[in-house]
Order: C-alpha cells, then sequence, then structure tokens
C-alpha cells in the first residue's frame, strides 16, 4: 500500500494518491491530471477510482478529465448531484482497492455531501482518514459556504458538522492518521496548522472544536465567530466542479497566443480584458503598462486573482517572466479562470520599444516614509489579525481581500501612502488604485517589516484575533 500526499502550496491544498496491488485512487485531485497517470504508470497500476470529498469552491477539481482520460469512477457522497456521470456513494459504503478497502463517511456540515474517506490496510485494521473540508489540522471547515438563506442557516450547518464530527469522526481511534483537504492559508477554514498531516488523537488534543466537553451551543459560536465573506469566486469554483469545464489542455493553448504590442493593445480595448502583470512586484513597481493589474506569480497568485478578480469569465491579457507562461494559464485555470486570451509577446520591453506609454508606482522606502509620515494619511491593506498584532499609529486597515468593495474610502485626489506586511500585497494594491484612477497612491517599499526597523510609532498588542 502507498499513500502519497500531493500538497500544492499557493493553493494550500492536498491531494492524495493511494495504490494497492496495481489499483489506484485518487482524491480530489488537481485540475492538471497528467502527474496522477505518470505516477500510476510508473507503478505499472491502473486508477480505479476519483474520490471527491465535496464541491470545492476554491479550486477545480481535475476529477472530470481524470475520468475521461483513464476511464476511472468518479465518487461522490450522498446529496451530490452532479451533471456528469458519477457514483454517488451510500453512507458507509466499502469500495475496494486492491488489498484495502475505502469506507466513504457521510460527514455533512462543511456543505450538505460533504463525505470523508476512512482507509483500511489489509488486515481490515483502520488505517487514515481524507476528511476533505469536515475536519482540518486545527479547525474544521467553515459552515457559511453552502447555505441557502430561505433553506437553511450557517448556524443550521455548524450545527449539522458538530454532529457529523461527533458521530462519525471522534469515535475512532486515535492512531489514525488524518489526511485534510487543505492547511493553513486556506480560505475555507481560520485557524488550521502549518502541519498538513497528524493523528486524530492529537486533534482531540490540539483542536478546539473536537472538545470532548464541548456543547452543541458552544460549537455554533466558536465555528461561526469570525468568518470573513468568502471570495466571490467561490460558487462559479463550485458550478465548474458540479456541471463540468473545458479540458486544461484547450485552455493552455488558446492562452498561449503570443501578441505583438499593437495586437496586444487592440485585443485589450475590443474585449474589454484586464491586463495582468505577474512578473516581480520591483520591476511592476519601475515600468508597466498604465492600467495594468499586479498579481505576482510568485506570490500567493491564484487566490488573490480569485479575490480580486472575482469573475472566472473575465477575459485576461497577460504579461509574463520569460519561460512561465504555461505555469502562470495553468495556474489561473486552476482556480477556474479559463478566458486568457493570449500574451504579450517579448514582454514589456517590446512594449517599451514600440514607443507605447508606460507607467509606474511611486514608491519610497520606510526611512523616507518615516521622515514624511505626517504628510498624508496611511492605509494598511494586510488582514484584521495582523493589523490588531500591530500597525502604524492612526493607519486605516483596508484589507486587500475586500478592496474593491472600499474603493471610496481612498481619497481621489490627495496623496496617501499604503503599505502590507513585507510588499506584495501593496503592489497589488496600489495597481488596482491606478488602475481606477487613484493616481495619487504611494506604496511603502518593504511594508511593516521595513517600518519596523524605523522610528515610525507602532501600537503593537500582546494578544490579537486569529489571521
Amino acid at each position: 500500500m502507498k499513500i502519497e500526499q500531493i500538497y500544492t502550496g499557493c493553493l494550500s491544498q492536498g491531494a492524495y494518491y493511494i495504490e494497492s496491488a496495481g489499483e489506484v485512487a485518487i482524491i480530489d485531485p488537481l485540475r492538471e491530471v497528467d502527474n496522477y497517470i505518470n505516477k500510476a504508470s510508473d507503478d505499472g497500476a491502473r486508477i480505479k477510482y476519483i474520490f471527491e470529498t465535496h464541491f470545492h469552491a476554491d479550486f477545480v477539481s481535475g476529477h472530470v478529465t481524470l475520468a475521461k482520460k483513464t476511464g476511472a469512477k468518479i465518487i461522490y457522497g450522498p446529496n451530490a448531484n452532479p451533471s456528469f456521470e458519477a457514483k454517488i456513494a451510500v453512507d458507509n459504503e466499502v469500495f475496494q482497492l486492491g488489498d484495502i478497502t475505502i469506507t466513504a463517511l457521510h460527514t455533512p456540515g462543511h456543505t450538505m455531501e460533504s463525505t470523508t474517506y476512512l482507509l483500511k490496510d489489509k488486515e481490515g485494521k483502520d488505517h487514515a482518514l481524507f476528511t476533505g473540508d469536515t475536519l482540518f489540522l486545527g479547525d474544521v471547515g467553515r459552515p457559511d459556504l453552502a447555505q441557502k438563506a430561505a433553506d437553511i442557516t450557517q448556524e443550521d450547518l455548524a450545527g449539522i458538522l458538530f454532529d457529523s464530527l461527533r458521530t462519525k469522526i471522534m469515535p475512532l481511534s486515535d492512531d489514525l492518521i488524518v489526511y485534510p483537504a487543505h492547511g493553513a492559508g486556506s480560505a475555507c477554514g481560520k485557524n488550521m496548522m502549518k502541519e498538513t498531516v497528524d493523528t486524530l488523537g492529537n486533534q482531540k488534543k490540539m483542536n478546539y472544536a473536537l472538545r470532548a466537553d464541548m456543547t452543541k451551543d458552544e460549537f455554533i459560536t466558536e465555528v461561526t465567530d469570525g468568518l470573513l465573506a468568502p471570495p466571490q469566486y467561490f460558487p462559479l469554483n463550485v458550478k465548474m466542479n458540479k456541471e463540468g469545464y473545458e479540458d486544461i489542455s484547450d485552455v493552455i493553448s488558446r492562452g498561449s497566443h503570443g501578441l505583438t504590442p499593437d495586437a496586444f493593445e487592440a485585443a485589450a480595448n475590443e474585449t474589454n480584458a484586464i491586463v495582468l502583470d505577474v512578473r516581480n512586484q520591483d520591476e511592476f513597481v519601475k515600468s508597466h503598462i498604465p492600467r495594468s493589474i499586479f498579481i505576482g506569480i510568485d506570490g500567493g497568485f491564484a487566490p488573490w486573482v480569485g479575490a480580486l478578480i472575482a469573475d472566472v469569465k473575465q477575459p485576461i491579457l497577460l504579461v509574463v517572466p520569460e519561460g512561465r507562461l504555461e505555469e502562470v494559464i495553468t495556474r489561473l485555470s486552476r482556480v477556474g479562470f479559463d478566458n486568457t486570451l493570449g500574451y504579450l509577446k517579448g514582454g514589456i520591453n517590446a512594449w517599451i520599444a514600440s514607443g507605447k506609454e508606460t507607467d509606474f508606482i511611486d514608491s519610497i522606502s520606510a526611512e523616507k516614509y518615516n521622515e514624511i509620515i505626517c504628510e498624508y494619511p496611511t492605509f494598511d491593506v494586510r488582514k484584521q489579525g495582523e493589523y490588531d498584532s500591530a500597525h502604524v499609529e492612526g493607519a486605516e486597515l483596508t484589507p486587500l481581500d475586500n478592496l474593491n468593495e472600499h474603493l471610496a474610502e481612498f481619497p481621489k485626489e490627495d496623496k496617501f501612502f499604503i503599505h502590507c506586511a513585507g510588499g506584495y500585497r501593496s503592489v497589488i494594491a496600489s495597481s488596482i488604485l491606478k488602475s481606477r484612477w487613484y493616481h495619487s497612491v504611494i506604496n511603502v517599499e518593504g511594508g511593516m517589516a521595513a517600518i519596523k526597523n524605523t522610528n515610525v510609532s507602532v501600537v503593537e498588542t500582546t494578544c490579537s484575533k486569529s489571521l
């Protein structure tokens, strides 16, 4: 028996490859599926099952493509209603995989179809539990994503999740290995640990939501407390996961169309495409296409695209570093952004050589900011918990996550400073503001990390809210 966790850091997502006696199961695969097919080939095995823990909101799963390419059967738990062919398991249904078995345990609460999968070894002993978004390490799945206001509330879902955990998961053995679908950094929970594998026994000790003496009312209060609004692209990803999607190879082929500066400019004007510049932030600050948006490929790229562009059907034109075009298109498609129309051939250098106009971000060092801080207001685009922990005295919090909803809070004509923790998010915010004609933004290089090394007055607290 082989169990391999395939973890994708930018999505904080874990997919799983399980092989026994020549048969393979994949749990919650990513959209690009060749890796799984190649692993099975190397093992001399065939992919038999594709287990989905639920309809994912934060990424597009590879289940549809993988099933087409391998003939493997897609498995969902009770209450799932996909538009494509799939096996809808009943609670406690057992699936044979080589010498081992995988049992579907219906655990609704995060969503109503949420299902965890219990793996038993060839001796029939409980060995591992693949918990999807039902149970994370240090947390549980948020109960508001599947909410339908007319039918069920997030409090109702939290209560259902409480019952699922108490009746299906907590009675299992403490030495059971827990493999969740996400880790720290995912928007699917609040307090996830940085570790990606643990035992159930340790989670019973460490995870606030698994306290033995916890009442249902306490659980509902604690699980729903502090939930931020989910990113707007989440329901669009759910729709793609339920109804199907275009093959990623076609998405990559279409997006790999190189355009001259003239053709690039014409395409942007004709299609109302967003020009998305994914280079390093320092390069973008110095020179970029006017009104383009920066979201650097070397940061939390895909989730930020989802949160800030939101509409997965939005046409996109790319400015990319040399040699990274396919990576960028692939990572966009992981969160459902398939409408990439092409890229600027020759990059920003070709644009400049053509004589076309460029723009820049007014950016100053933390030391210079210290000297002139009193001249203009300061806006902090970090998360609430970061701000609560330490912030510039008098700075206004406007988190990047929902920046588009708070543009009116920024001065339209007067200058203002903007910063984050290290400089990545503030350049994203600056680019969005400049694209909306806020031309007086001044980015503080290095963010709070650099500001703390100056004499700027920083308000610090010893206790902060979770991030």
